[in-house]
């Protein structure tokens, strides 16, 4: 068994918070730049609204 502290972290590039690897991520961990879809729906949105300004 891992210990949670054990786990690789990155941090997200919406909310700017450090998140821990999970095992949903595992094949596609060097993808992962949201630590949630509500900061991946987010930054979609914010993105979209820099494009019309």
């Amino acid at each position: 068994m891992h210990r949670k502290q054990d786990l690789p972290q990155k941090q997200c590039a919406q909310c700017l918070r450090p998140f821990r690897w999970r095992r949903k991520w595992a094949r596609c961990w060097q993808e992962v730049r949201y630590c949630s879809e509500r900061c991946r729906r987010d930054a979609r949105r914010s993105r979209g609204q820099e494009k019309t300004s």
